[in-house]
């Protein structure tokens, strides 16, 4: 059996980068992207402490957890497309002018 130590490593090495990605990208696809990662560290850590604690709550909750995920891209592809679309580029600095 695989200790849980060895699934929070793995999941916080992949929530690091996801923050990495954020922190440092300015294509927004590179922003969904990097919430993803995110997305699946948090289901690792449901799925291992609900196989460690011997109940499916955890699993229930990773799979709600991946139809929130589904959502938001649909939801952000919406917005890169009016994005480009309106500036011909992905990148999220020149949507600032979008404001008043």
């Amino acid at each position: 059996m695989v200790p849980i130590q060895y699934y929070m490593m793995l999941s916080a090495a992949l929530f690091c980068i996801g923050v990495f990605g954020i922190l440092t990208r300015r294509n927004a696809l590179m922003f969904l992207m990097s919430v993803e990662l995110m997305l699946n560290a948090a289901n690792i850590n449901l799925v291992a402490f609900s196989f460690q604690n011997g109940n499916l709550t955890g699993q229930v909750f990773s799979l709600f957890t991946m139809a929130l995920a589904a959502a938001e891209v649909a939801v952000g592809i919406g917005i890169i497309l009016v994005l480009y679309r309106n500036f011909s580029d992905v990148d999220v600095t020149k949507a600032t002018t979008m404001r008043w």
